[in-house]
């Protein structure tokens, strides 16, 4: 059965060396791998991924242009990368026509590192024109264990408020609609119109809760992903094969919901 991590990270390698320590030490957290594209095409190579998104985050306007080159740079049939820009990049939707012509399926965009809350009106220009450009939109959606616990920026509320105002939007919904809010992504984004990604709910939601949400949302609309090099691929996979879903619905999340939204 083919496999597509939807949900990656990797730099370039001088500035992997520079971001994943002080990443480490601000999350107070240990990373699987040490951030370079090379070492996440080794571990899909362990784990049997066939195709990972390398998802970029652009946390200054000026860091967009170079994030699009690198990721024309690194595309292959094995890394189909997600650029970013950043809510205050002149000419966001010059910037984002330029992806769509590039040939990238989505962006993806983290309230904390970017300073903006999911719902606030300066990000609406750039969710109508990823959906006019048909580009989806990747987001980190929940808390963050970087960030206080009370930071509400990626809320599931101001992910709905999104869906509502921009129906033809391709959203896609980390972490189960909203990390560590799983209440909140069930009462409210749960059987909603975005793609719901599984990583880091494995863990803390217990096997039948998952498996319930997933199946609640529509099993179409769920994406397996890792936030590698965050957490392990093949640990992940593992855990998501040992749950109770039939080879079909499996199929799907590991491989055909996300071949579909990438044009594979």
């Amino acid at each position: 059965m083919p496999v597509i991590d939807a949900h990656t990270h990797a730099f370039p390698d001088e500035l992997a060396a520079r971001a994943m320590p002080a990443l480490e030490a601000e999350a107070d957290w240990k990373a699987f791998l040490d951030g370079r594209l090379s070492s996440l095409l080794q571990s899909m190579d362990a784990a049997g991924v066939d195709v990972s998104v390398v998802c970029t985050i652009a946390t200054k306007p000026d860091q967009a242009d170079g994030i699009l080159r690198w990721c024309d740079d690194i595309r292959s049939d094995r890394i189909a990368p997600f650029p970013s820009i950043h809510p205050d990049t002149p000419d966001p939707a010059g910037w984002l026509r330029r992806a769509a012509e590039a040939g990238f399926a989505g962006i993806k965009l983290h309230p904390m590192y970017q300073a903006f809350a999911i719902d606030e009106p300066r990000m609406t220009p750039i969710y109508a024109a990823c959906a006019q450009l048909g580009l989806a939109v990747q987001m980190h959606c929940g808390r963050d264990v970087a960030f206080p616990p009370d930071d509400d920026r990626a809320e599931p509320a101001r992910t709905r408020r999104v869906l509502d105002a921009t129906p033809d939007l391709e959203f896609i919904a980390t972490h189960m609609g909203g990390w560590r809010m799983w209440e909140e992504s069930d009462r409210l984004l749960v059987g909603n119109a975005c793609y719901m990604e599984t990583s880091f709910s494995l863990d803390e939601l217990s096997a039948d809760r998952f498996v319930q949400m997933a199946r609640a949302h529509g099993v179409d609309r769920v994406l397996f992903g890792t936030d590698s090099p965050w957490a392990g691929q093949a640990e992940d996979l593992q855990k998501i094969r040992a749950l109770p879903f039939t080879p079909e619905e499996l199929d799907k999340i590991l491989y055909r919901n996300a071949a579909r939204l990438l044009g594979l």
